[in-house]
């Protein structure tokens, strides 16, 4: 045998195979995050259509208000006990099914003839998404290390924003163009060619061999009461809801009120929306970021600039719907929509951090639940009420009030939080070993 032959030949390349193990979970987190992107899509294409709603249905705003909470509501209602279903089923299995139903939805909603039938549809829309953020979420966390949760984190959550910038303004356009209901049917087309194409890639055992942690199948289940008991954990779902009521009512209302008080056509009303709605997204992404950086020595950090955040979302938005209409209000309106959504990462940061892994995808959905409930169905519905009264700027301008609510329950959430990795290590210590 030549040795020095042998000893000369290059290293042989990395297999196809070991190439794909090792993009693997990016690969989940692109496929879960256009899923998420199709979710909000289907959610937001209405913001784009309320102007033809409301002339060729002559609705109050109220009423079209309440074509958008309706899905946030059953969210709400349905994200906990889904999750739990889903961490018990399959995770895989169930963003599947999520997806087909509220595609089929969405399609429904493009055959509707008046406010009774949209509203059913719009219903099914909100079952079929109910859990998807919750159980989405934790199957992408679950294999990624705990080094990169807070950036995935508000860059999944930031999928909600770029698939709300998709609907409102692919939705305008095709408005304009084809009419109403085909914005409907695009959006539900789109997310069942994902659905097939995520059923097809993601698989449970690929899953578990990427887990950072032991997955719910295999190891202790801590009881779901833990979801409820840790102070700190009931203060992360309190302010993270709270300050989605924020960004709630820009996602929805943002394409009216340029609408009827910038005199912009639909189309392009929602094109300048899409803007604001990128830049709470944007917003989602890079103070995901910053929070990881900031908390990667101290954890109780990421409470800190989740409060910094909310409080300058407080102030620009604050003072930018007090403004007359222009270049300054738009520049404020601007800076406060890239914060109103940057408390995001680092509440799902924390929610993880201080909930067992065995029951993180109903640790979400309860922090969906807070989300929907406290911010996506209520936002927009009380500013559609006060509209109806007061002017739909009127109303806008005391939206970043609930700011400060979300403020003090983030305060406290950094002040209980010792209190809080003692109740998760009791938790641990109960597993066998």
């Amino acid at each position: 045998m030549d040795l020095t032959t042998t000893a000369a030949k290059p290293a042989p390349a990395p297999s196809r195979s070991s190439t794909i193990r090792r993009n693997y979970p990016w690969l989940v987190f692109a496929l879960a995050f256009g899923l998420l992107l199709a979710d909000y899509m289907s959610r937001q294409v209405l913001s784009a259509v309320f102007p033809f709603l409301k002339t060729e249905w002559t609705l109050s705003d109220s009423q079209l208000a309440s074509l958008s909470s309706v899905v946030a509501l059953m969210v709400g209602l349905l994200t906990l006990p889904l999750s739990v279903l889903a961490d018990r089923w399959g995770r895989v299995k169930s963003l599947v099914l999520m997806a087909v139903v509220w595609s089929i939805a969405t399609l429904v909603c493009a055959l509707a003839d008046n406010y009774p039938q949209m509203l059913a549809a719009r219903f099914f829309v909100g079952v079929g998404e109910a859990a998807y953020g919750s159980v989405g979420i934790a199957l992408v966390l679950s294999v990624f290390a705990a080094r990169r949760h807070a950036a995935l984190s508000g860059a999944f959550m930031a999928g909600g924003s770029f698939g709300s910038v998709l609907g409102v303004a692919a939705g305008g356009v095709i408005a304009v163009h084809l009419g109403w209901r085909w914005s409907f049917a695009t959006m539900a087309v789109f997310g069942l060619v994902l659905a097939v194409a995520f059923w097809v890639v993601v698989k449970e055992q690929r899953n578990a061999e990427h887990a950072a942690e032991p997955t719910p199948e295999v190891a202790f289940r801590a009881p779901i009461s833990t979801l409820f008991t840790n102070p700190a954990v009931l203060c992360a779902y309190v302010g993270s809801g709270l300050q989605m009521f924020t960004a709630a009512v820009l996602l929805s209302w943002m394409p009216s009120f340029f609408n009827r008080y910038y005199g912009l056509a639909p189309d392009r009303a929602a094109g300048l929306a899409a803007v604001i709605v990128t830049l709470v997204g944007t917003g989602m992404v890079v103070c995901g970021v910053i929070t990881d950086r900031v908390g990667r020595s101290e954890m109780a950090r990421k409470w800190t600039t989740a409060i910094v955040f909310c409080l300058t979302s407080l102030v620009t938005l604050g003072i930018g719907f007090s403004l007359s209409t222009g270049a300054p209000q738009l520049i404020l309106l601007g800076i406060g929509a890239f914060f109103a959504g940057g408390s995001a990462g680092p509440t799902v940061a924390m929610v993880a951090n201080l909930t067992h892994p065995s029951v993180r995808a109903s640790a979400f959905g309860t922090l969906t639940l807070a989300n929907s409930l406290l911010g996506l169905a209520l936002g927009p519905f009380v500013v559609g009420v006060l509209a109806d009264h007061l002017g739909l700027q009127n109303a806008l301008r005391v939206t970043p009030v609930v700011s400060v609510l979300a403020i003090a329950a983030l305060l406290l959430g950094r002040r209980m939080y010792p209190i809080g990795l003692r109740k998760l290590a009791t938790v641990h210590a109960a597993a066998p070993h």
